[in-house]
């Protein structure tokens, strides 16, 4: 459909539709589904309904990109189209014909099923989580795959050795003592990996923020990058820069940060260096897996880079918001609350018609509400003034400035 075209004109109500979702939900998005249908294997991604064969743009050889082009073309079934993607370089017909003949099984198998099944239903899933790293990540650069368990070890081993033969031996199976994540430093990783602040070399660090819109990266020297022997700042700038360069990219890769991602590095004033700076970034990224656009820094030294986002970003939870302020590192200021208690209690009685009311707070708040005498207490008070039955209880469970009325069912009220 053109962007000037209707839905209506190619689809009608209870018309079922084959699809396959090409993007996991994001926060409030939903997932993005698509009707051009692909199947990824090791080496190709099966395209059924095309004719096109296509290679991965990351294979740089124009001689290797013809020759795998003139195997595919060879063996491609007909009906179907391929995608050679990047592992595939230097390899032999006969691992991407067996890999093509897999993907065409899988996609009889969820033919078959479409004839069988009720919409809406699944008809062929994505391999596991764990296939689906090693399907994408194995490479000859993996020196040992560590595996605590024996039955994911034996899975393991026998999914690499349908797909690397020659890989098999680096899966090994972890039988020590201690817990696997600490016995190889993973849990210090993650906890600096992970956080809110990433600590660099010479005290520099990052602070990572995500919100709605986008992610925000700070690069900070920390105060701790003294200048050199002739006092230049810029080059400490820049040597922080470079650094945090590499830490930005492996960061995205990390923490899998999709979307419009803006890096505040160290003011650079010479335009040498923040080409420099860019140029550096542009290198670190190289081994991104992930489509992405970096921009050249701006006078003010902000880089903005674009990331493909096809699932939201890992992340693993290093702290817990304070249940006080929500995060903000800010709370509503005690000389207000009084008065926000009472306006909400005027609200419930004047406008809900409540008679009854029970209001839960902090045990410091209920000895102040409820001090002095019976008859001159701010909770004497406002009985007096809403000609209402008020009482208020003390619950040591809620932060200082936490309060929750409940009417006289005790069902608890919503603010």
């Amino acid at each position: 459909i053109d962007k000037g075209g209707k839905i209506t004109s190619v689809l009608s109500a209870n018309q079922w539709v084959l699809v396959q979702v090409a993007k996991e939900p994001i926060s409030t998005k939903g997932p993005r589904i698509t009707s051009e249908i692909s199947l990824a294997g090791r080496y190709v991604v099966l395209v059924p309904f095309s004719d096109v064969v296509s290679i991965s743009q990351k294979i740089k050889s124009s001689e290797e990109r013809q020759r795998l082009k003139r195997l595919a073309m060879s063996i491609k079934p007909k009906g179907f189209g391929l995608i050679v993607r990047t592992v595939a370089d230097g390899k032999k017909v006969a691992e991407l014909d067996k890999d093509i003949q897999d993907l065409v099984a899988r996609w009889k198998s969820a033919i078959t099923n479409a004839g069988t099944s009720k919409p809406p239903a699944k008809l062929v899933g994505e391999l596991n989580r764990t296939s689906t790293i090693l399907r994408d990540l194995l490479n000859p650069n993996f020196a040992n795959i560590h595996v605590d368990d024996q039955v994911l070890y034996e899975e393991i081993r026998s999914y690499i050795s349908g797909i690397a033969p020659d890989q098999v031996e680096i899966v090994k199976l972890y039988k020590g003592k201690q817990p696997i994540f600490e016995h190889f430093g993973i849990e210090k990783q993650i906890k600096s990996g992970f956080g809110k602040t990433v600590t660099m070399a010479n005290g520099a660090y990052l602070i990572v923020e995500h919100t709605e819109a986008m992610h925000v990266i700070d690069v900070n020297s920390g105060g701790r990058v003294r200048a050199d022997s002739e006092g230049n700042q810029e080059n400490n700038a820049l040597q922080v820069n470079l650094d945090a360069a590499t830490e930005v990219a492996r960061q995205l890769r990390l923490r899998d940060m999709g979307g419009i991602i803006v890096v505040d590095f160290i003011d650079l004033h010479n335009p040498n260096n923040r080409k420099a700076l860019y140029e550096k970034l542009r290198t670190e990224m190289k081994r991104d897996r992930a489509k992405h656009t970096i921009l050249p820094p701006s006078k003010f030294g902000l880089v903005q880079i674009t990331r493909q986002r096809v699932r939201p970003e890992t992340n693993i939870t290093t702290v817990e918001k304070c249940p006080a302020c929500e995060g903000t590192g800010e709370i509503k200021a005690s000389i207000l609350l009084i008065d926000e208690i009472e306006n909400n209690l005027r609200y419930f009685v004047q406008e809900q018609n409540e008679k009854q009311l029970h209001i839960q707070v902090h045990p410091y708040l209920e000895a102040y509400l409820n001090k002095g005498l019976l008859w001159n207490s701010m909770v004497h008070q406002w009985k007096k003034k809403f000609k209402a039955k008020i009482r208020v209880t003390g619950n040591s469970a809620y932060h200082i400035m936490e309060y929750h009325f409940f009417n006289k069912s005790e069902e608890e009220i919503k603010i």
